[in-house]
């Protein structure tokens, strides 16, 4: 039985561990072959997408965090080639040992590098570096028929580009290399602002984001009337050796991640409610600076901090959560700010709400980043009237010329999908031509009817 992180629609499957290229090839070849074909496979990392998107009822998953891990760094080019079963968290704390860094950090480690590509991940820099496609030189990629490919933004760009974000539908990545970005310390340089209402935030990000390699800010969605959406706003930038106290600076790119609890297995129904998570904010934001400036703060704890609870997503219950993640463009921000008011009128205990604000996309069909701002929002499964809430939301989103990220997505519908992501045929030819028998498919894929 497989779920998403976010503990919904779960689905039986055949489990297969690869360990090489040529492991995935054979699953593959014998998946395409008579009556397999129409059961599908997937490929599945350290199963961190919220939904159903490394999911395959009644087909084969591929279990792909052994799938060749490591890496190697090549200093000449600034670039690492790594296997597509290496996570975030055993790439960094190798990179840190030579002086660098991962171009593009989402908000956990827990996520393999063929996740980091299939999902086109962004972190809290995307508006000045992109995704992470953008920093990819290239790619070993399995197609369904057992084929091997060298893919790249110059070499077949077409399907380069439509398996950067594309979800794992146009083959199995086994590694990728990528630019990385060289660092002196382990730490990072926190300015923090606690902005009143949404717009401020807004109109701060956007007035002083370019100052900042990171941009992120907390929003508390239960706050109401003058103080909707107010929030705590947190940039940073890479620390060097003379920012750090003398104790710390014989060992400056010391990586510290440290997992400080466990969730119980078990989690009562409803401990995430309106009342415990309005408390919740209103301490968080009381608690934050109104403005500090040059705290330093480990990389782990300024990007991860998530990471340190083993399992919180159990925090939600027995019937999960979903997190719903949404992009409207610049010049949309009314969209932005009714969902906002819509979720505070509605008392949606969330304690989890980021905004960030989006730079420049790229030629990926089902990339999610558009230059404009995006809002994740966890909410428990079973909060009533959820499902017709996020599906108003779909429509005015859609309306706005934004749209949902696919690795969060576990309840969308074709339609308003479809709508979304208007190159979607674009994909699609590609896809048809990499896998005419439809081996490669996904719960989400079906769902969504791609």
């Amino acid at each position: 039985m497989l779920t998403g992180w976010g503990r919904t629609a779960p689905t039986l499957a055949t489990v297969a561990r690869p360990r090489t290229p040529d492991e995935v090839a054979l699953l593959l070849r014998e998946t395409g072959q008579g009556g397999m074909a129409q059961r599908g496979a997937i490929a599945r990392g350290l199963g961190r997408s919220y939904g159903d998107a490394a999911q395959c009822a009644g087909g084969l998953v591929l279990d792909c965090a052994d799938l060749g891990p490591g890496f190697r760094i090549d200093p000449a080019t600034a670039t690492v080639t790594a296997a597509a079963g290496t996570s975030l968290a055993e790439l960094t704390r190798g990179l840190l040992a030579h002086g660098y860094f991962i171009p593009v950090t989402p908000g956990t480690r827990h996520v393999t590098i063929g996740g980091a590509v299939g999902a086109d991940i962004h972190g809290k820099n995307h508006h000045v570096s992109g995704s992470f496609g953008t920093h990819v030189r290239s790619l070993g990629l399995v197609a369904p028929d057992g084929t091997v490919h060298r893919t790249g933004p110059e070499r077949d760009p077409e399907l380069f580009w439509a398996t950067t974000g594309g979800m794992g539908l146009t083959g199995v990545i086994t590694e990728a290399t990528f630019d990385l970005l060289p660092v002196e310390t382990a730490s990072v340089r926190v300015d923090t602002d606690r902005t009143p209402d949404l717009d401020s935030a807004l109109a701060l990000m956007s007035a002083t984001d370019d100052d900042y390699t990171y941009s992120v800010c907390w929003i508390d969605l239960l706050a109401r009337g003058a103080a909707t959406g107010r929030g705590v706003l947190t940039r940073a930038n890479h620390a060097v050796p003379a920012d750090l106290p003398p104790r710390m600076r014989s060992a400056p790119l010391r990586y510290r991640a440290r997992e400080l609890a466990g969730t119980p297995r078990r989690v009562p129904p409803g401990l995430l409610n309106t009342w415990s998570v309005r408390a919740f904010n209103a301490a968080y934001y009381a608690r934050a600076p109104v403005l500090q400036r040059g705290a330093l703060q480990d990389l782990a704890s300024f990007f991860h901090p998530l990471d340190a609870v083993r399992g919180w997503n159990r925090l939600y219950g027995p019937r999960g959560l979903v997190q719903y993640q949404f992009a409207v463009p610049f010049g949309q921000e009314a969209a932005l700010r009714r969902i906002v008011e819509t979720l505070a009128a509605a008392g949606a205990p969330s304690f989890l709400a980021v905004l960030k604000r989006f730079g420049p996309g790229t030629p990926a069909p089902l990339s999610f980043p558009l230059p404009g701002w995006t809002l994740a929002v966890d909410l428990p499964a079973d909060l009533p009237g959820l499902a017709g809430l996020l599906r108003s939301f779909d429509e005015r989103v859609a309306a706005a010329g934004g749209r949902v990220y696919l690795a969060k997505d576990s309840r969308a519908g074709p339609e308003a999908v479809h709508a979304m992501y208007p190159r979607l045929d674009a994909w699609r030819r590609v896809r048809e031509r990499v896998d005419p028998k439809g081996v490669l498919r996904s719960d989400l894929a079906r769902r969504l009817e791609l």
